[in-house]
């Protein structure tokens, strides 16, 4: 299974529907967002490829967030998801506790963590657990998303053009 990821949109429309192309040029089945959609009402421009989403330091209406995906079947899993996918537990926190994400990666409970905040790509195998941070699209240089190809642990980091 191909999941998409993506993180740090902040309320960047031209990226989002770049990225969801390449997405769905990629055949990827689900999008995990990894925080600071920023206006909930961003999420719409998501519809057509499930996606679930968490919180970000910098979202401002939870509310709106919520109704906006399940409008687009999508699934708004506040600030802190755990989840398995094809046998593999993986846990999406938008990384700015510093702490926290720390105390995550150290559990050792989770095949992947996927994060975001920093705005830099990241793929970085702490023991068993794969950390990734598939970039951002908000004062970035590059604007990167990420493909986890879940079968076979690997990442496809793309630059959002």
């Amino acid at each position: 299974m191909k999941i998409g990821l993506i993180s740090d949109t902040h309320d960047n429309v031209d990226q989002i529907l770049k990225a969801k192309e390449i997405f769905k040029m990629n055949n990827v089945k689900l999008i995990l967002h990894a925080g600071d959609v920023v206006a909930g009402k961003t999420v719409e421009f998501f519809e057509g490829i499930e996606t679930w989403f968490i919180d970000g330091n910098c979202n401002t209406d939870p509310e709106t967030m919520e109704k906006k995906t399940k409008q687009i079947n999508g699934k708004y899993l506040g600030n802190f998801a755990e989840f398995e996918l094809e046998g593999k537990k993986l846990c999406m926190y938008h990384g700015h506790n510093k702490v926290k994400l720390s105390e995550l990666i150290q559990s050792k409970k989770y095949d992947y963590i996927i994060t975001g905040h920093t705005h830099q790509m990241v793929n970085e195998k702490i023991g068993k657990t794969m950390v990734i941070n598939p970039g951002a699209h908000y004062y970035s240089a590059t604007n990167t998303i990420a493909i986890l190809d879940i079968e076979k642990g690997e990442v496809e980091f793309i630059e959002v053009k």
